[in-house]
């Protein structure tokens, strides 16, 4: 096990360093740059104020001194300064990063609480008035943009429940604990129900295939309690490839803070994204796909350990 944790480690160099060196280039080879923008209109300043700006921020050098310049400043927790506001981006990251996290800590788990067990209980009462109503929920969640039914959300609260309107500004956890939560709650809600159609079908398909596993067949057999076949020996085996589903729900949480933190003005890493890609502020956007291709990583390797210990007849060799 220790040589597999380690060969994974290891592995995740070349991939973090490939993703680093994609956004570095994609960022240089859009149309435009964000002295563009500085002036408001595409052509507002002249060249030679551009070039003075582009010089400040070494952006007149060629792409590998860049790119080895940004690497250094990398290995150091150095994320740059934002060509905008000039401020470090480590101290936006430092508070925004917080409310993002309580985002999705919020989301993922009412994403579990909706789809996990729904998608189990779907799989026991099979062809049941249950099981319809289960599925259908699901490729309702699946088939429906996310940001199609945060709008239809907001339409809605907006005349029957004034309480789930987003508010203006945000309220820190810390200052306020009660009106944080109420903030919060409606689009954790909306991102963890996105999510929780996958949930469902995977959920009911692996314990489907489980229930019809012969040990299974053998513990009715000796005449055990329907509780003790389903929890004891059908569930533990079917939270294998669930939890998979769960690692894999992390990326499309990503994507699912952007929208949500953009429509209910959250004041989170999504919204400092868009805003950035936006302006083309390159070192806010190369500094948050490190941190995203990090939490994508980190996210499979952890769900890769969890093998071994919800199933220890699994070896890695």
């Amino acid at each position: 096990m220790q040589r597999y944790i380690l060969r994974r480690i290891v592995l995740m160099v070349p991939t973090l360093f490939g993703t680093t060196f994609l956004v570095f280039a994609m960022m240089r080879l859009m149309p435009g740059d964000f002295t563009d923008f500085l002036g408001g209109d595409f052509g507002a300043l002249d060249a030679e104020t551009k070039a003075l700006i582009q010089a400040e921020f070494g952006l007149d050098q060629n792409w590998a001194v860049q790119y080895v310049g940004w690497i250094a400043d990398l290995l150091r927790g150095d994320f740059g300064v934002s060509v905008y506001s000039g401020r470090p981006i480590n101290e936006d990251l430092i508070q925004r990063l917080p409310i993002t996290l309580e985002l999705g800590i919020l989301a993922m788990v009412i994403n579990v609480i909706i789809g996990i067990p729904i998608g189990i209980i779907s799989a026991i009462r099979q062809f049941s008035w249950y099981d319809y109503v289960g599925r259908a929920s699901a490729i309702g969640l699946l088939a429906v943009p996310n940001f199609w039914i945060a709008l239809l959300a907001i339409a809605l609260a907006g005349k029957y429940a004034l309480w789930a309107v987003p508010t203006p500004t945000y309220p820190g956890l810390l200052e306020d604990p009660i009106e944080n939560i109420r903030f919060m709650l409606f689009p954790a809600i909306l991102t963890g129900a996105a999510g929780a159609g996958y949930q469902m079908r995977f959920g009911r398909t692996a314990m489907l295939e489980v229930m019809r596993q012969d040990y299974i067949r053998t513990a009715w057999s000796k005449g055990l309690q329907e509780r003790a076949v389903i929890i004891k020996h059908g569930l533990r085996n079917a939270l294998i490839p669930i939890v998979t589903v769960i690692g894999l729900f992390l990326p499309g949480l990503i994507g699912g803070t952007v929208v949500i933190e953009t429509i209910y003005s959250i004041p989170g890493m999504g919204r400092y994204f868009i805003h950035a890609l936006n302006g083309r502020d390159l070192f806010i956007v190369q500094a948050l796909a490190v941190i995203f291709t990090l939490v994508v990583i980190f996210s499979n390797f952890v769900v890769d350990i969890l093998y071994s210990v919800l199933n220890p007849r699994i070896r890695y060799s």
